[in-house]
């Protein structure tokens, strides 16, 4: 990975009882990447954690113009920060505060969010002090994460939440299959997977119109690498303390992919959190109530999830 230099950038500062807020920017190929570092407002941090966001256009608060609302990730550093562990959360290349004239934030790879990766980290040891930082990653964030660890110096560890234990192509062929809807579509589309699986991009004029959206020609470049990534294989290659937290009641990454991930090497450590779901809340029984705990922004994160990590965190440390 190219050596990426610092460029801090202090641009406001928000305090809570427990924690210490600022926007920060570190530099990168298309230009400053923003961020928000927050640290325990009393005492040195013991421990850092770099948190990656999931897919789409997800900031660095876990929000997402689709429909997530309430900010999981800010609740997660701020509860981060309550056990003396400070943090640094992200704006994808491309995407919201790291938006740049220009730049089309689907030209990207997930290589390149793990350079991006690598540079957050640098910044948060530097600035706090570490020997070496956590990367915890959220949904996407995991293949982020396990790809950035390809390269460990710096790193203490991964935490990885909601993270898929399959090939991107496995998982939407099986989601593709799943919907009766789709059947009239998959002899076309079918092929188009197993296109870009092989590296090979396809023109928009042999896409069926209902999956434009998701085989935009400008996005092929970013599917392509994606569908390379194996996690399996990505985490069983990483020697370092990692942790898997999965919840049991999450419509998309289900047990089977934390079993998978777990089961990756010896040493891997696994924790299921009762009840929580994909955004990281215990929502009430039923399809319906998860759904609807996606836009509830008045909900806390999932217990059992933050004690899980910091405990994790602190006995890897010592």
């Amino acid at each position: 990975m190219r050596q990426v230099a610092l460029a801090i950038v202090f641009a406001g500062l928000a305090m809570t009882a427990n924690a210490a807020e600022t926007d920060v920017h570190v530099d990168s190929p298309i230009g400053p990447l923003a961020g928000s570092l927050v640290q325990p407002a009393h005492g040195p941090a013991k421990a850092a954690v770099v948190i990656l966001p999931g897919s789409g256009p997800t900031d660095r608060n876990g929000d997402n113009p689709m429909g997530v609302k309430g900010g999981p990730y800010r609740q997660l550093a701020d509860a981060l920060a309550d056990k003396g562990i400070a943090s640094v959360r992200v704006d994808k290349r491309g995407m919201f505060g790291s938006r740049h004239e220009g730049f089309n934030p689907n030209n990207t790879t997930i290589d390149a969010y793990a350079d991006d990766a690598h540079a957050w980290a640098s910044y948060l040891a530097a600035t706090t002090k570490q020997r070496c930082v956590w990367l915890l990653g959220h949904s996407e964030g995991v293949l982020v994460a396990e790809a950035a660890a390809q390269k460990p110096q710096g790193l203490c560890g991964l935490i990885l939440v909601s993270g898929a234990g399959r090939k991107a192509a496995d998982i939407l062929i099986e989601q593709l299959k799943a919907n009766p809807n789709n059947a009239p579509f998959l002899p076309q589309v079918l092929p188009i997977i197993e296109e870009l699986r092989q590296g090979r991009h396809v023109e928009a004029a042999k896409v069926p119109a209902p999956f434009l959206p998701l085989f935009k020609e400008d996005l092929q470049s970013y599917i392509i690498n994606w569908f390379q990534k194996d996690p399996v294989a990505l985490l069983k290659a990483y020697k370092g303390p990692v942790l898997v937290v999965q919840g049991d009641n999450d419509l998309q990454i289900n047990m089977t992919d934390a079993h998978a991930l777990a089961g990756a090497r010896p040493g891997v450590e696994l924790k299921v959190i009762p009840g929580m779901n994909h955004v990281l809340r215990h929502p009430a029984e039923g399809h319906a109530a998860n759904i609807a705990s996606y836009s509830d922004q008045s909900m806390a994160l999932a217990p059992g999830l933050v004690d899980g990590i910091a405990s994790f965190i602190n006995q890897a440390s010592h």
